[in-house]
């Protein structure tokens, strides 16, 4: 993560890119904290246990390239999930319900990234080849909006 401070604005900024590079984009301001997600469409779309999501207001991310090169799939009502088409990493997930936030991957980012894990979501949905780790992090049985979570302003 690139985090610079610039003569109009006092405002962080954090990079990232998908695998091939064709996407990128950078998020000013703060991040908040890392959704630890478990459910069964997140570890199918990711090809993992579990993904690892960032809540970012839209008009936080200034797109550098490869918007317009964006898939999305509609992987259940409400809900898209948008990819490259070049290399297939995951970008951004959208839920109709939560109007202006991205879900941001975290895997995307450049290091070093100021911030940490936040909760495990769909704990009641996880992998059972892969154990939710006694980490501390709240767990949740479904997906959860907690004020700490959401994307900040």
């Amino acid at each position: 993560m690139h985090i610079h401070q610039t003569s109009e604005s006092s405002t962080a900024i954090t990079t990232g890119s998908c695998l091939c590079g064709q996407v990128r984009f950078a998020i000013h301001g703060e991040l908040a904290g890392i959704q630890v997600c478990h459910c069964s469409q997140c570890r199918k779309a990711q090809g993992g246990p579990l993904a690892t999501n960032i809540p970012v207001n839209q008009e936080q991310i200034r797109w550098i390239a490869g918007r317009d090169q964006l898939r999305h799939f509609e992987s259940s009502p409400g809900k898209l999930r948008a990819f490259c088409p070049q290399c297939g990493s995951p970008v951004y997930s959208q839920r109709s319900s939560l109007a202006g936030v991205l879900r941001i991957r975290a895997g995307l980012l450049d290091e070093q990234v100021k911030t940490s894990l936040d909760s495990h979501q769909y704990v009641a949905s996880h992998a059972s080849w892969w154990p939710v780790p006694d980490d501390g992090l709240p767990r949740h049985e479904e997906a959860i909006v907690p004020a700490s979570a959401q994307a900040p302003h």
